[in-house]
């Protein structure tokens, strides 16, 4: 590991204990704080996500959240109805800039978010999380409150796979942290590289461009690394994160997108075929496989600062 990782390590990575609720309350002052959830068919889980920010995070008593926004990105359950009865304001992905066609990934939901919010610092959360503490948020945020020179934070925890501790993130050490480790070493500190709960200053967020897809925590991560330093970059432990898991070929799909994210950013040139063969069990006979193709995430949204409308909403 490098030195200069050695010693970011030590100054940038924290527990959400460090920082206590009244500290931060007291440090928050006129920030404005939002929180926004990207969603599709998470009905199971997002009410009491949304639920316990309500009740924890935006009382009189605890102010410290000021908005909380669910980005239904097209679910066909009860996603967006479970969320607004729990107390979120629910925005379909295809209702933000309309001008601009939208595609499926979580990468736009969370670029099209900063459209649909007003917070002076943005924090993603998934709305898949089990077991959801307010602590994700709190940690996350607080740095972001207390210290003027952090711009974006990282939430890390023990990612447990069922009832086995530390076996979940496997794209994260198959795939990401190998990258990092090789190609953006300063990078190579975050326990969670992938994970979906960080929160940045909008002025950040808007200056970097979006990979649509689940190649977008990659590219946020190493684009603001270019783009304020690593010592603007920090990490917080919140304990433990219980989620749902995805089967071996959506991660396979997962990796290739995250693979396609980082030779991007290392070459920006032409990507000779961006697309992932898979094979799953012949479902008629079951006596042979059956190879199916699917499209890599090949399509970035470029930054937020440069789009008109958001733009013209700045203006106003």
């Amino acid at each position: 590991m490098l030195e200069e990782v050695e010693r970011w390590l030590g100054r940038r990575s924290w527990s959400v204990t460090d920082r206590p609720l009244d500290q931060i309350l007291a440090a928050k002052r006129a920030t404005t704080v939002s929180v926004v959830l990207p969603a599709l068919n998470e009905e199971a889980t997002v009410g009491d996500i949304v639920s316990v920010i309500r009740r924890e995070l935006m009382s009189e008593a605890v102010p410290l959240v000021d908005e909380l926004v669910v980005v239904d990105s097209g679910s066909t359950d009860r996603t967006a109805e479970v969320a607004a009865v729990a107390g979120a304001r629910v925005v379909a992905r295809d209702a933000i800039l309309p001008r601009i066609p939208a595609v499926p990934g979580k990468g736009e939901v969370l670029w099209r978010s900063l459209m649909a919010t007003s917070g002076d610092i943005v924090c993603f959360v998934d709305a898949d999380l089990r077991d959801f503490s307010a602590d994700f948020v709190t940690g996350i945020v607080g740095p972001l409150l207390t210290d003027p020179d952090v711009e974006f934070v990282k939430a890390m925890y023990d990612r447990p796979l069922g009832d086995t501790p530390g076996q979940g993130g496997r794209v994260t050490e198959l795939v990401a942290r190998p990258l990092l480790n090789l190609h953006w070493p300063q990078l190579a500190g975050f326990v969670q590289p992938l994970g979906g709960e960080y929160a940045a200053r909008r002025s950040l967020l808007e200056r970097l461009p979006f990979p649509v897809g689940y190649g977008v925590e990659l590219g946020l991560l190493v684009d603001a690394l270019h783009t304020v330093g690593l010592d603007a970059l920090a990490q917080v432990d919140v304990g433990v994160r219980k989620h749902r898991h995805q089967s071996g070929l959506a991660l396979g799909r997962m990796a290739a997108a995250i693979y396609r994210t980082a030779q991007v950013r290392l070459s920006r040139g032409h990507l000779v075929r961006p697309r992932l063969t898979q094979f799953e069990r012949d479902e008629q006979d079951g006596t042979g496989f059956v190879p199916r193709t699917y499209s890599v995430d090949t399509e970035e949204r470029p930054p937020m600062a440069e789009i008109a409308e958001y733009a013209r909403r700045r203006v106003a």
